[in-house]
Parts: structure tokens; sequence; C-alpha cells
């Protein structure tokens, strides 16, 4: 029988135990039930979905959209302007899918393979930067010199966006995500703002041979996407493909120097490296929820009725720690057999760039524990510094040095 959970006081799960442990947070509330009516921590009140059987339905059900204007609530997100918010993330369906149509040119399997070495020569580029960095000081930032700005380098050359901006852009981006307040948030997304409107007008007047090109071309030969929906399409490659992987190749470096049983697994045969990659995806993916959506209309999901027009958001970080779907789900096991996840997105909203962030932190991973054998962390693994909201949990620094190795 189902039922709505409308409650006076909503639960409130993302204060100091959520920092401190989120899945230790998820545990309790999956052992609760699989939905909950809970607050953010602005008080917005949404429902949080925690088992893996719904949280992987809920994803493929196109009753749940992404589109703001099904909220009944008034829901605005980061009260992003038109030209960044007309994006994948906020479209359902036929747009989607003609958006999509659009960029996917750059992210087929046989584009990224074709990508490959030169990802590779960037890799060894910044691995070799970190290896100097521990030469001179003994010690060295894997997220400075390595995870962050890879991502960024080979996302910004994919739409020739120059050097020299690449970590300015990151920078807003970063602040957009976890800001300290609404007037930081507000000066981070009109920097990004101003500044890709000002790249789409630098390549439109001297267009490449590269994807942003490709998108502007589209946009003023056949007229297949509006300006609003080109500038955002820029937004969002350039956003999710640098944020995501570099908290990616950071955590999972982490992880695997915090699991020396299956680190030496690993080094003894580097042919595990991308099942490792995928129970990565699974147990350290930063992202705690996939996009929130809106029913559009009642919608009765793990036996609660949730009103049409209200939030949700469906955890996947609660879904990859379900034990009624993976056995002993908080052990990191790079043998395990069941590798499904959804770290990459279900259904219509399946990532993109999933190919390419599965070839960088494959080739990052690998290139670390190639050129550096000895390494292990700089500091005690409870000291490291943590960004930690209800939608992410990621690395602010990753301090490492070298020793003997295997010592």
């Amino acid at each position: 029988m189902s039922h709505t959970a409308e409650a006076a006081v909503l639960s409130q799960p993302f204060g100091e135990a959520f920092q401190a442990d989120p899945y230790a947070v998820y545990a309790r509330l999956r052992a609760a039930g699989s939905v909950h009516r809970v607050a953010l921590p602005d008080g917005a009140p949404v429902w949080l979905v925690t088992h893996e059987a719904d949280v992987r339905r809920g994803l493929a059900d196109a009753r749940f959209s992404v589109n703001k204007r099904h909220s009944g609530t008034g829901f605005k997100g980061f009260s992003l302007p038109p030209a960044l918010d007309a994006n994948l993330l906020n479209i359902d369906a036929e747009d989607h899918l003609r958006l999509r149509r659009l960029v996917a040119q750059g992210f087929t399997p046989r584009h990224v393979e074709g990508m490959r070495k030169g990802v590779q020569e960037a890799v060894e580029g910044f691995v070799g930067r970190l290896e100097e960095r521990i030469a001179a000081d003994g010690s060295g930032d894997v997220v400075a010199e390595c995870a962050r700005p890879l991502p960024l380098k080979v996302i910004g050359d994919l739409l020739a966006v120059p050097e020299a901006q690449q970590g300015r852009f990151s920078g807003w981006v970063a602040t957009m995500l976890a800001p300290t307040g609404r007037e930081e948030l507000a000066a981070a997304i009109g920097e990004i703002h101003r500044y890709l409107v000002e790249l789409v007008a630098e390549r439109r007047a001297a267009p490449g041979d590269d994807v942003l090109s490709g998108l502007i071309a589209a946009r003023d030969e056949d007229d297949r996407l509006s300006e609003n929906e080109l500038v955002s399409l820029a937004f969002l490659i350039l956003m999710a493909g640098s944020e995501n992987v570099q908290h990616l190749i950071s955590g999972g470096l982490l992880t695997l120097l915090t699991h020396p049983d299956q680190l030496a697994a690993l080094r003894a045969d580097p042919g595990l490296l991308p099942a490792a990659v995928e129970e990565l995806l699974r147990h350290s993916h930063p992202n705690h929820t996939a996009i929130r959506r809106f029913p559009t209309e009642p919608v009765e999901i793990g036996g609660v009725r949730i009103p049409a027009g209200d939030t949700v958001l469906f955890s996947l970080a609660s879904a990859h720690r379900d034990p009624a779907r993976y056995a002993d789900p908080d052990r990191f096991d790079i043998a395990r057999a069941d590798q499904g996840h959804l770290a990459l997105g279900h259904g219509l909203h399946y990532c993109l760039g999933a190919p390419l962030a599965r070839m960088q932190v494959t080739l990052a991973l690998g290139a670390l524990l190639r050129s550096l054998p000895g390494i292990r962390l700089a500091s005690p693994a409870g000291d490291l510094r943590w960004t930690t909201t209800f939608r992410f949990h990621a690395l602010r620094e990753l301090p490492v040095t070298v020793g003997p190795p295997g010592d």
C-alpha cells in the first residue's frame, strides 16, 4: 500500500555527521526505507531515494523530468541565466536527443580512441610535473599537479579553449559548486557566463577544427539549436568534463593507497586496471546524487507516492552501497563480479563523455602507479581536506610522497 510521507518537521541528514561520513548517513536512511522527505542545507524540501533498485528505476522513468518548468515549488537551483541553463541536464526527450546528436560527434568511441595518444602525452607530462615537485620538495599535490589540469587540458583542447584560460574557468566552476555565500555564487556564474559568450563570439569570428566550432556552424548554418543552447552546451562540456574526472582521479588514487591489498593485486597484474576503474566508479565516485528530477504526474516509487512537481534526488552514493544489490558493498574489491553501477548515469541522461572519462582516469592512474612505484600519502588520510555538499564529496588536495616500492 502506498503512502505520501509528508512530515511537519523534515529530516535533515546533511549536517555534521554527513560531512564526517556520508556513507554512514546513507546506510541509516536505507535501513529506514528507500524514500525520505528531507531538507537540503538551505531548508528546501526534497524527496531522497536511497535503494539501488528504486534509484535505477527512477533514472529510467520518463515521468521524472529534469526540466525545471515541471517544478511545482519554484525550484531554481543555481539560478543560472538562460545562456547557461539550456543544456542537456535540463532538457527532456526530443530536445535532449536533438542536442545530444549535435554534440555526440566529439564523443563517439572512435573519436575518443583517436584522442588516446594526445591524452597519454598529457598524462605523462602532468605526472612528470608531479615527480619533479616531489623530487624538489619531498611531496607533491596530485590534485594541483595532475588531477585538475589533465581533464581541463583534454576538454579544453576538444573545444580549443586557450590553456591560459582553462584554470580560470575551473576556479569559477569550483566556486559555483561550493560557494561560501550567495554573492560569491552570483559572481562566479557571472564570470562563467561572460567568458563563454565571449568565447563563442571569438570562435564564430575565427572557426577552427574543434567541437565548439562545429556547434556554432550547426547554429548559424542549419539553425538546429538556439544561441542559448549553444552557449549552454559549451558550459556543460567544460564543467562536467573537467570537474568529475579530476575528482575521480584524485579520489581513485586515494582509495587505492588506503587499500594496500587491492593496490598490491593491481601492481601484480596491471591488466586489472580497467576493472579497478569500474569498481572505483561504484565505490568512490564523487557525485552523491544524480541531477534533480520533477515528477510530471504523481509517481509511486519505493512504496511512496510522490506528488507531481516536487523535487526528487536519486542518491547514487547510497545506491552504490546498497547491500540488496552488492555483496559487502562498503568493501573496495577490484575483482568484484558485479561491476554494474550508475556512476555515469542510466537511461536518457547516460553520460555522453563516459568513454573519454574512463580513458583519462585509466591512463592517469596507470601512469601514476607506473612512474611512482613507491607512491604513498604524505599525511594521514584523516587529515585530508574535503569539499562535501549534498551534491558531491571531493578532495581539495592529495599530498603524496614516495618511498621504496612495496614498503
